[in-house]
């Protein structure tokens, strides 16, 4: 008795599905036997196979207990259901009962064993059975090796729940963590290399299981990487597998937009997402890229995982924001009613920027934080690279026009004063979304406008914003009020940048000589007497510029009640007099403005000695005409 063909090796591959149909396992019934009829048919999964049943029961646990149990004695049929492996597990263990040659090997080891302990193919009934061959290929082949670790467990893939049962998963994982620990100590040791330059020692090898690693299930790999933190494996390469199992194993996933309607993905791509990020929070994986967290943030987005995930990786960008770029925040929005971009994200991501920052100062005893020695720290230099990020990215959201302005406005005054040196770049995200929102009310403009420093416009950004219809009234005239207070202090030598801080410094350092006696002494050398003189001129023109500013407040009144006043008219029918009376207000108060001016200073001097000139011809003709009176 033998098998057709017993020298063959029977074709088996990782995924038992996709396998070619092997002999004997066709829906029509075969005959094992080519010169005795067989006596029992065994039916699997739907295919038959036509046995003996002494070959069977003399190994088989299960199938003796169903033979001796059956109330027929001339049993002829037996159904197995649920059988691990299915019909080709099963083909292999005939030809193990029937004494064929045939091959263990790490593709269909998994199959065998669970097939084997679901028969019940003990010692109990025959010596060196098939659960004893496939733990003897297990421990003496299996284990040692990382690589036949890898494919063994990928081959446990449908074996659920019996692989769990022997222990089969568990040992490969374990395998697995220690081969991989051994063989990274090992090639390190033949890697490293001294560096002349710096006498430190480098290491270089690279880990080919990284990408094998990634054909494992999630479930699967969340238990290799937890085996692999224990055992020592160093972080880098867990964080690099963590990488690379994420873009295989997520590459179908297409970006939605936000006019989409379809379904989401499938439960699995979260389940893979979801796992990921866990096994990151878990282990302490810190050993990724920016770009990488931005890019499971933004899968974790599209397959609509839990708000916990979504928060830790936010977390993990907000340790490195200063890191980032501007299309990184550029995140879409998948809610069909809101923004384009998810602003909301951004805030989060910000918010945990900041409690970084503000946990790295809590250590500093200066009171002053970052109007001290703060300024020179290097977390004062990551706040100011986030300000001008999100300056930048202010003006990408705000041509929005579903943007709506308590969230452009709480992005705004979420970053402290400190982070912008200049408000160029928040002047131009604020006039990009006036522009874009033209329906907005006189007070949402003026609340909006007030966010920016005009202290803080350049030169560039003053003129345009002077000039700027979209702007209110009460903003043009800041930005003018320190236009003038810059062009004055230009004009001055450059000793009014600050205001009186500048001057009471300046006065301090201006001392009389004293003569004995105590009395300021009559020999003052020129140099001092100038800088006093400059000093006096310098307080003059202050009392001056302070009595012209509480004018133009007055005038700034009067000119917002007379165009009420206009408006008033308009809407009575009767615009001629407000009209002409509100042009001749602004007329008046531009006139007013031109005083602040270095023309206006000279011709208030010109006009002064114009004035004194006309008065001394007058007192010479008096004089004159006295005495040719008298005379």
């Amino acid at each position: 008795m033998g098998l057709a063909g017993d020298n063959a090796g029977f074709p088996f591959s990782a995924k038992l599905s996709a396998a070619p149909s092997p002999r004997f396992c066709n829906p029509m019934s075969r005959r094992i036997f080519s010169d005795v009829a067989g006596d029992i048919t065994v039916l699997v999964d739907g295919q038959s196979f036509l046995l003996h049943k002494f070959p069977l029961v003399s190994r088989c646990g299960r199938i003796r207990r169903m033979v001796a149990d059956s109330k027929d004695p001339d049993l002829s049929k037996l159904e197995l259901v649920n059988v691990p492996g299915g019909a080709l597990a099963f083909e292999l263990v005939a030809k193990f009962c029937y004494g064929s040659n045939f091959e263990i090997t790490t593709v269909n080891v998994a199959h065998l064993r669970c097939i084997a302990e679901y028969l019940e193919m003990t010692e109990d009934y025959q010596d060196e059975n098939l659960i004893v061959r496939t733990e003897m290929y297990l421990n003496d082949l299996v284990v040692k090796n990382l690589e036949k670790s890898l494919e063994v467990l990928c081959a446990c893939d449908g074996l659920d729940p019996m692989v769990e049962e022997v222990g089969f998963v568990d040992r490969c994982v374990d395998a697995i963590a220690m081969n991989a620990s051994k063989e990274q100590l090992v090639s390190g040791l033949a890697h490293l290399e001294c560096d002349a330059g710096s006498g430190k020692l480098r290491m270089h090898c690279q880990d080919w299981w990284v990408e094998d690693l990634s054909a494992l299930r999630i479930d699967y790999y969340q238990r290799v990487i937890t085996a692999m933190r224990r055992s020592g494996v160093r972080p880098e390469s867990i964080g690099t597998s963590i990488v690379h199992y994420a873009q295989t194993a997520l590459k179908c996933i297409e970006r939605r937009h936000v006019w989409d309607s379809g379904p989401l993905v499938g439960d699995s791509q979260r389940v893979i997402v979801e796992t990921l990020i866990n096994l990151m929070a878990t282990e302490k994986i810190t050993a990724v890229t920016l770009s990488f967290l931005f890019g499971m943030l933004r899968m974790a987005i599209e397959v609509d995982a839990g708000l916990d995930y979504r928060i830790e990786v936010e977390k993990r960008i907000g340790l490195h924001l200063e890191m980032a770029s501007l299309d990184d925040l550029l995140i879409p929005s998948m809610q069909t009613s809101d923004s384009m971009f998810d602003v909301d994200t951004v805030h989060r991501i910000l918010v945990n920027f900041l409690q970084r920052i503000e946990e790295d100062d809590s250590g500093d005893s200066s009171p002053c934080g970052y109007e001290s020695d703060g300024l020179k720290s290097p977390s004062h230099s990551s706040v100011l690279k986030v300000g001008r990020l999100m300056d930048g990215y202010l003006a990408e959201i705000a041509p929005d026009p579903y943007l709506k302005l308590q969230k452009f406005m709480t992005l705004i005054e979420l970053l402290p004063d400190y982070a912008r040196i200049v408000d160029d770049g928040l002047y131009r995200a604020i006039d990009i979304y006036l522009k874009a929102h033209p329906s907005l009310t006189e007070s949402e403009c003026k609340k909006l406008c007030k966010l920016i420093d005009c202290q803080k416009l350049s030169q560039d950004a003053s003129s345009h914003a002077a000039q700027n219809d979209r702007l209110p009234m009460q903003m043009v005239v800041r930005v003018l009020y320190f236009e003038q207070l810059r062009l004055k202090s230009s004009f001055s030598g450059g000793h009014g940048h600050s205001g009186g801080g500048e001057y009471c410094s300046f006065s301090q350092r201006i001392t009389m000589p004293m003569s004995g006696s105590g009395v300021p002494s009559s020999c003052v050398s020129p140099r001092a007497a100038g800088a006093a003189d400059s000093y006096a001129s310098l307080r003059r023109e202050n009392r001056e510029l302070k009595l012209e500013v509480s004018r133009m407040r007055v005038r700034l009144t009067e000119l917002e009640r007379e165009q009420g006043m206009m408006k008033q008219g308009m809407r009575d029918g009767r615009p001629g007099e407000h009209g002409r009376a509100f042009l001749a207000s602004i007329s008046r108060g531009i006139g007013r403005m031109a005083m602040f001016g270095p023309s206006g200073e000279r011709r208030k001097k010109s006009s002064r000695a114009t004035a004194s000139s006309q008065c001394s011809e007058g007192k010479s003709r008096r004089r004159k005409k006295t005495s040719v009176t008298y005379a």
